[in-house]
């Protein structure tokens, strides 16, 4: 091993160089490459979290509605944690999952009357769903009202 060469090339650790023929200052595109980076991230975890690997495709147009698919859930999850950030709310995607996935709605009917229930928000939907800015429905109302 050469020393002297290691330590020459030590020097440009943690340094790169991006080019580019996109008409943008530096700083631009120093933020798209970023950008970038951050996305092809939520991609590989965004896979992993969903579940969606393997799926076995027997025609064009499935690959096209899965790809189509998967980059929606992820335009999604961005807007989601922007407006998260934006409110300062930064949770873990796994439990955004879970807890979305613990709420839930039933439809009660009894002598002619229907009511809706509505699980508690627990974990981070409430601030979730402030984050956003919707409004959980009630936890109990009138189906006829709905």
């Amino acid at each position: 091993v050469d020393v002297g060469k290691l330590a020459e090339e030590a020097k440009y650790d943690g340094i790169f160089v991006l080019r580019t023929n996109a008409r943008v200052t530096p700083l631009q595109a120093m933020l798209r490459y970023r950008e970038l980076l951050a996305v092809e991230t939520l991609f590989r975890k965004t896979k992993g979290v969903l579940r969606t690997r393997p799926i076995y495709h027997s025609s064009d147009a499935a690959i096209r509605g899965h790809v189509f698919c998967s980059f929606l859930a992820l335009v999604l999850q961005k807007e989601l944690y922007e407006r998260c950030k934006a409110a300062g709310f930064t949770p873990e995607w796994g439990d955004v999952l879970r807890d979305l996935d613990r709420l839930q709605e039933v439809l009660l009917a009894k002598g002619g009357q229907q009511i809706r229930l509505r699980t508690p928000a627990t974990g981070a939907v409430g601030p979730l769903f402030k984050a956003v800015g919707i409004a959980l429905p009630p936890n109990i109302r009138d189906a006829a009202a709905s």
